[in-house]
């Protein structure tokens, strides 16, 4: 074991030692030093390597058939050796970037700890992805290999360039065929050093409010640097966790790779082609599952089931992607007895923020900074620490777990880390004990009548409704408070997108709200948002400016109090 290995197993104990005591993992908490190191060669390996260890079950997959597979750490080291030499055979070196494109399927996740023996860079992607997005991602991706599940390798007839065309479970004419991997040796010899700092990850962002970012992590920030994660979500050895997310996101990476196996703990998940919340109940009690982790998308739906037939629910249950809205969370301490952990984080970093397991957790707040993230809020305005303002994070002491930057645009880099803090672009809003409850993204929150307004705070009052199933809230010009509180509202299953219910609601609105913040407008519909799921409201306001342009007249569709 390599002192990189060594540094990084010590500073694993230490969280999972004072995984309940926070005060002591904040304080005494530090970074492992990295330098020669390979998270799936020195760490995935050698977990394989244990004949105690690497019979575990490691990956456990669940169809949307009901049909299941698992795999353990062992077999997934030799399956990821006969392809880390099949695709060193089809030309693929250290520091190439491949585009992996593939569901919930094994060969996901033989291929990223492959392309990592390779020292090979991923861009993961979604298979929701245009081939105008393909091309984008090859062009500034600089991508010279692609792996890709055979439905979608048609998606490429139209994306030039010279690339390996390597497809999965089938391969049309002209592709490679991914099975032919399963012919090579089982043993993998690297063919050199990986060090900590060498480029591992390029995410592209989905982009809320504009352009994708091409986001840069190393073989340090996201193997190492989800030690965060797992002491928020509070993994350990033995646990079943299963993460409701798309392959080709951060989070997927998270909690379907980096947290899980960091604890040693079993990756589950499932592999479907559409959300059904009755299937998920399902698999969280036939499954087992000790710790699941939900976007709050998803926990929306899970409250509108019935969730009281569920025998043995998780006993860690945590939320992260978009803040969790209280009624998210009092729904399911009342059906289950658990209160939902709340985490804050971005594809740029691992969990920044979080309620990790044994602290008090409280209703609308993200938690604490989380050991090894120095936050600060900053007053945009003077730049100084404020107890409300943007969330940013100290670079005098900076986490390993933050990005390289922003890969090839300077500009962006120098705003992003500009003054000695990395800005991540959210506001909140910190107590006494230290609590910081999100008020929204900086460009979301609004001015209403002169007074500030949080869209999430409305949105947690309305989908307390039992109408509403989720709600966006956005500015509408008025031209005499300049601006309103507009809500586009998605409703719950049998209710009627009528005078009747928007009346309802925005009463209901009026009675929660102080008065500056009451709702004013009211639209049904679906809410427009990016191929990760969170909703646009940049898209949304563009709507309103363009609706109540020249007047405060209602538009059609609209209903106002």
């Amino acid at each position: 074991m390599n002192r990189s290995a060594q540094a990084f197993y010590e500073a694993r104990e230490f969280l999972i030692t004072h995984r309940e005591d926070y005060d002591t993992a904040y304080r005494d908490f530090r970074w492992p030093e990295i330098d020669e190191f390979n998270w799936a060669l020195d760490h995935f390996d050698a977990v394989a390597a244990d004949p105690r260890r690497g019979a575990a079950r490691a990956l456990w997959i669940v169809e949307g058939d009901g049909s299941d597979a698992h795999w353990t750490f062992a077999e997934l080291s030799a399956r990821s050796n006969k392809v880390a030499n099949w695709l060193r055979a089809r030309g693929v070196s250290r520091g190439d970037r491949i585009i992996l494109m593939l569901g919930n399927q094994v060969e996901l996740w033989e291929t990223l700890l492959a392309a990592m023996k390779l020292g090979a860079v991923v861009i993961p992607a979604t298979t929701l992805l245009t081939a105008s997005d393909l091309r984008d991602r090859l062009d500034r991706g600089n991508a010279r290999h692609v792996v890709v599940g055979a439905g979608d390798a048609a998606k490429f007839d139209d994306v030039e360039g010279d690339y390996t065309r390597i497809a999965v479970r089938g391969a049309p004419e002209g592709w490679h065929a991914y099975s032919d991997a399963d012919a090579e040796p089982d043993a993998f010899t690297p063919d050199g050093t990986t060090r900590g700092s060498d480029t591992l990850l390029l995410y592209f962002t989905s982009g809320t409010t504009a352009k994708p970012k091409l986001v840069e992590h190393t073989h340090a920030s996201y193997p190492v640097g989800h030690l965060s994660t797992m002491y928020w979500i509070g993994l350990q050895p033995g646990d079943v966790h299963l993460n409701i997310s798309s392959p080709g996101w951060a989070k997927h990476a998270w909690s379907n790779v980096f947290a899980p196996w960091i604890a040693e703990a079993c990756v589950l998940v499932m592999n479907y082609t559409k959300f059904d919340a009755e299937s998920v109940l399902g698999v969280l009690d036939r499954c087992g599952v000790t710790s699941f982790c939900a976007p709050p998308t998803v926990w929306r739906m899970l409250i509108q089931a019935d969730l009281s037939g569920l025998a043995n629910p998780p006993a860690k249950v945590v939320g992260a992607g978009e803040p969790l809205n209280p009624e998210v969370i009092e729904q399911i301490e009342k059906a289950w007895g658990l209160r939902i952990r709340d985490g804050f984080g971005q594809t740029e970093t691992t969990l920044q923020i979080g309620n990790p397991p044994g602290q008090t957790v409280k209703p609308g707040s993200m938690g604490r900074p989380i050991p090894g993230y120095p936050i600060e809020l900053v007053d945009p305005a003077t730049g100084e620490p404020a107890t409300e303002g943007e969330i940013c994070i100290d670079l005098s002491r900076r986490p390993l777990g933050l990005m390289v930057g922003y890969h090839g645009d300077d500009e962006r880099n120098a705003e992003a880390m500009a003054s000695g803090f990395y800005h991540t672009g959210d506001v909140g809003s910190r107590d006494d004990e230290g609590y910081i409850t999100y008020v929204g993204r900086a460009d979301d929150v609004f001015k209403a009548s002169d007074y500030r307004i949080s869209p999430f705070e409305l949105e947690s009052v309305l989908i307390e409704h039992p109408a509403v199933a989720e709600a966006a809230v956005v500015p509408s010009p008025d031209p005499v408070r300049l601006a309103v509180p507009k809500a586009y509202v998605v409703l719950a299953a049998g209710h009627e997108p009528d005078e009747r219910t928007a009346r309802s609601i925005l009463e209901f609105a009026r009675d929660n709200l102080a008065p500056y913040k009451r709702i004013r407008r009211l639209e049904f519909g679906p809410l427009p948002k990016t191929i990760s799921g969170k909703i646009r409201r940049v898209e949304l306001r563009g709507r309103e400016a363009e609706l109540h342009a020249d007047s405060s007249a209602v538009a059609q569709g609209e209903f106002t109090l």
